[in-house]
């Protein structure tokens, strides 16, 4: 088994995570490696990674030039692994290391996509948990994958992880894709463990831009969206049309400014926000268009 934990500002976290899921694996009877992929940190990560290494003969390390985001650290890190199974987790040991052997233990028994699912969400706010339940219901209804319980936290199949490599495109989102490619799929659940040391990455506001980006991202959604509000606007504006008529028949006009400007308000809005939409699906296939790598790779150990 290949183990793959996305590091960012994680210092305090490697040495806990190499010892708790090296300590799990081994007394399991499971052989195992360890790749952590430092996303550009700015604080002493890498030496961190480095000096596991050089201790450790299971802990490999994957270094960004500069920081490129969880979603190019994650498939940096599947791509360099070489296990007939790769498990993906958090480095800050939230997900818990003990979930790892009924993950492989489902492998065994066949499964190529084995899911970890929150049975509980740990120390989150009543708004965090109710806007992660929005958007994994918006996910899966535009996408037509259940992903109402998804995470990063997952073991795929080999055949699984070169189905992923595979995909071309230059956005990704692993937590979506994984679950798209398919394959034989179970669950195992776990509670989320509170984090011990570091602080989290995830602030309101990058969590409500992240959510925005997959969205657009995997789905056509927003779009659809659009269509919907020309369409309501344009039974508004019949109902509109028609009232104004039958009052001038009956030789009681409306007032004219009133309506002209709601009309154009309305109207307005409407057009400006398709043009937003629109204009981010151009910059995401601009992004696409230009091929770049989803990632530069300065060091390996």
């Amino acid at each position: 088994m290949t183990v793959v934990l996305p590091a960012y500002n994680e210092q305090d976290n490697i040495d806990r995570a190499v010892g708790a899921i090296g300590q799990v694996l081994s007394d399991a009877g499971i052989n195992y490696d360890l790749i952590f992929v430092d996303d550009g940190s700015r604080d002493l990560t890498w030496k961190r990674i480095d000096e596991a290494a050089a201790r450790d003969n299971h802990v490999h390390g994957v270094s960004f030039s500069r920081n490129f985001g969880k979603e190019a650290a994650v498939l940096a890190g599947v791509a360099q692994a070489d296990g007939d199974c790769v498990a993906v987790m958090d480095c800050d040991l939230q997900h818990p290391a003990e979930t790892l052997v009924p993950m492989y233990q489902k492998w065994q028994e066949g499964y190529e996509v084995i899911e970890g699912v929150k049975k509980s969400r740990g120390d989150e706010s009543k708004f965090h948990k109710a806007s992660a339940r929005s958007f994994y219901t918006i996910m899966s209804k535009a996408t037509g994958v259940d992903m109402s319980r998804a995470s990063d936290f997952k073991l795929m199949d080999r055949r699984a992880v070169d189905a992923l490599l595979s995909l071309p495109e230059y956005h990704t989102f692993f937590r979506a894709l994984s679950s798209w490619v398919g394959f034989a799929t179970t669950e195992v659940e776990f509670d989320v463990a509170e984090r011990v040391a570091g602080e989290s990455k995830w602030s309101t506001g990058k969590l409500i831009k992240y959510a925005i980006n997959n969205i657009m991202e995997f789905s056509s959604a927003p779009m659809q969206l659009v269509t919907w509000a020309g369409g309501i606007f344009f039974v508004f504006a019949v109902i509109l049309a028609i009232q104004t008529l039958v009052r001038y028949a009956m030789g009681d006009s409306a007032g004219g400014f009133t309506t002209v400007i709601l009309l154009i308000l309305i109207t307005g809005s409407i057009i400006m926000i398709a043009l937003g939409i629109i204009g981010t699906y151009l910059e995401k296939i601009y992004d696409e268009t230009k091929r770049r790598p989803r990632y530069i790779v300065s060091k390996k150990i």
